[in-house]
């Protein structure tokens, strides 16, 4: 199938593409975006994939599924193009940031800055159609991104995966921590972060003391 992802993730996942599960999501998504508005627009759907390759990734952090309502969602969690307000999950990141490594709040919400240093914006589901939160969970892309997360984990070392809330917490059994380092919280958005268990995490700086002692360059968060 002539999927556009970047070549070193079609390395890694090319045989995924020809699965039947795969074919059968191919087509329910695009069935979906011709028949309802979705989000993200077909060009960024692997956006997360396509700016950090697969070589090149040393953060993975792990959402649920992409914004759901007009302008937000450009292909990598969390994430908001610029010029677009921010959510409140993730203005609660930006302030963990702030606290703990004293950078002031960023203005604006986009995270490609992140991708480009190597973080994996990894939603589990990478499409949504609008107005409808997990909308498109049960079409397959889970298999896909769970084939992703296992493939960083096989054949890459010395990986910081960040896992908040219970979602992102169910992928553990797919990372071996004894070659990865695992960073485990609740989640961002203010449901669960104002009370108690995301800020004061210091999860941010825990991230870049574990690539410094591995010898690599930390994010500039």
């Amino acid at each position: 199938m002539n999927v556009k992802i970047e070549e070193s993730w079609r390395q890694h996942l090319g045989a995924e593409f020809e699965k039947s599960y795969f074919v059968n999501l191919t087509r329910l998504v695009r069935e979906e975006y011709q028949n309802h508005a979705c989000y993200p627009p077909g060009q960024f759907i692997f956006n997360a994939f396509n700016l950090c390759p697969f070589d090149r990734v040393k953060v993975v952090i792990i959402g649920q599924d992409p914004y759901h309502e007009p302008g937000q969602a450009m292909g990598l969690s969390f994430s908001v193009p610029d010029g677009v307000p921010a959510p409140p999950s993730l203005i609660n990141i930006f302030k963990e940031i702030e606290m703990d490594l004293g950078k002031p709040m960023p203005r604006n919400g986009d995270l490609t800055r992140w991708a480009d240093q190597g973080v994996l914006l990894l939603n589990a589901t990478l499409t949504v159609r609008a107005h409808e939160a997990n909308s498109h969970q049960r079409l397959g892309w889970t298999t896909f991104t769970d084939a992703a997360i296992k493939a960083l984990s096989d054949h890459r070392d010395n990986l910081v995966f960040m896992l908040w809330g219970g979602f992102a917490r169910g992928k553990k059994y797919l990372i071996d921590t004894h070659r990865h380092y695992v960073l485990e919280s609740v989640h961002p958005s203010p449901l669960s972060a104002n009370h108690g268990g995301w800020f004061g995490n210091h999860q941010f700086s825990r991230c870049n003391a574990f690539l410094e002692s591995k010898g690599l360059a930390p994010i500039e968060w």
